[in-house]
């Protein structure tokens, strides 16, 4: 992976979120549930033989409920529900309050009482701080940053990249 910071990009392990087949192409993704060019790429994302690696990087300064919303989908994520979450998130981007999270464990069938205390607790913090310190570290600075094999792009990727992935 291309560095842009004072530290690569970490490689995938066992306790990221990945999606997509094994001998496709990967793509390590930080992205904010609230920022629209991030919902413009998941959309773009859909259907293409490449694998996702997501990583929370909730911009607080401009998207107040990213990070709320990064909770919840590590809270759903312990039951086994993190990318069903990503995607409800990502599909209504203009309701990330409480009531409409608790709505989309609800249609998750998630258990609401352990959703609730997990996307609260120190563990589910401490998760989202960590993709984001990561982030950091290698030079992350805006929404969607995406890293391949060749490559860092920040901001809106280009059509031309995501062909080449697949």
């Amino acid at each position: 992976m291309t560095e842009l910071g004072s530290a690569p990009v970490p490689e995938p392990s066992v306790d990221d979120h990945v999606r997509g087949p094994l001998d496709a192409p990967l793509l390590i993704e930080y992205a904010d549930f609230e920022c629209p060019f991030c919902a413009a790429l998941h959309v773009k994302l859909v259907g293409r033989h490449v694998r996702i690696v997501f990583r929370h990087f909730p911009v607080r300064t401009s998207h107040p409920r990213a990070r709320p919303a990064a909770c919840a989908a590590e809270a759903a994520g312990l039951q086994g529900r993190f990318w069903e979450m990503h995607d409800l998130l990502f599909d209504d981007q203009g309701r990330l309050e409480d009531p409409h999270l608790w709505e989309r464990a609800r249609r998750l069938e998630l258990d609401l009482e352990r959703f609730d205390s997990d996307r609260r607790s120190d563990a589910v913090r401490r998760r989202v701080a960590r993709d984001f310190e990561s982030g950091v570290r290698a030079g992350v600075i805006t929404t969607p940053t995406v890293f391949t094999a060749t490559a860092a792009h920040a901001g809106r990727v280009p059509e031309a990249v995501l062909t080449a992935l697949g």
